[in-house]
């Protein structure tokens, strides 16, 4: 009888045994899996990220492409340089982003650069 004891006892412990590494690989399996989540999200962060940014530097592109169609006169720009004593690609510009209204380009250099 001794025997079948100790044989049931070790079947015990054997199963006692098998539940806790099946748990374990469960939990390895499980890790693994978060793990290609995890690589997931940032993979798709990432595209993300990228996609924002393509998009933010063809609206600047557009920005540009819109400014350099607005016809500025030469005269405005030669007196704002000369009165303002600012560089002329600085006037240029803002006389662009104002659609060439040189008063309101004015206002806008004196309020940038106060004298």
């Amino acid at each position: 009888m001794e025997g079948a004891e100790e044989a049931g006892a070790e079947m015990m412990v054997d199963s006692k045994d098998l539940q806790q590494q099946s748990k374990a690989l469960d939990k390895l399996t499980d890790r693994v899996e978060d793990r290609q989540l995890d690589s997931n999200r940032v993979q798709s962060a990432m595209a993300s990220i990228g996609a924002s940014r393509e998009a933010d530097l063809n609206a600047k592109r557009l920005r540009e492409k819109e400014l350099a169609s607005v016809k500025i006169n030469a005269a405005d720009v030669e007196l704002i340089v000369n009165e303002l004593e600012l560089e002329k690609n600085v006037v240029e510009r803002t006389l662009r982003e104002h659609k060439g209204d040189a008063v309101a380009a004015t206002r806008e250099l004196l309020s940038r650069y106060p004298l």
